[in-house]
């Protein structure tokens, strides 16, 4: 696979399609089965409320990976992304209902860095309840 997306085409300030990702303890469940990850915090309230947190919060590789899907669903080609990193600056917090969390994610092309190597720089911003979860969230992605 390839990008879809054409480093001709895209312009600095170029919005990629917001995302909102549903987040509920079954999800935290199936991420840690998944990801080996089975800290207590992650599943178990009585454990994260002794710890200091205000209830069980999702992995924050979970709440990385979500954020790069609307990357990776832009471009077309998961393999596109050459460099991704983030700074956790607050938890996800999911709490014991049917409804659990949100991260909503936005992102916006803010430099193209390498017309040879066709790539640009993606900022993106990753909310949860109103709080950013996510802080200097950045991907280098090359482009068709």
């Amino acid at each position: 696979m390839t990008a879809r997306i054409a480093y001709a085409d895209v312009e600095v300030g170029t919005e990629l399609p917001a995302r909102t990702f549903p987040v509920t303890r079954a999800t935290l469940v199936r991420y840690a089965g998944a990801s080996g990850d089975f800290n207590p915090i992650h599943w178990n309230e009585r454990f994260a409320k002794g710890v200091g947190l205000p209830d069980v919060i999702a992995h924050g590789m979970f709440t990385m990976a979500e954020a790069a899907r609307v990357v990776t669903d832009w471009a077309g080609d998961p393999a596109a992304v050459v460099e991704y990193g983030v700074r956790f600056t607050s938890p996800v917090v999911v709490p014991d209902d049917d409804t659990g969390a949100e991260i909503e994610v936005s992102a916006k092309v803010a430099a193209k860095l390498d017309d040879e190597a066709r790539t640009v720089r993606v900022d993106l911003v990753a909310r949860s309840a109103g709080v950013k979860v996510l802080g200097l969230s950045r991907a280098v992605v090359r482009l068709a």
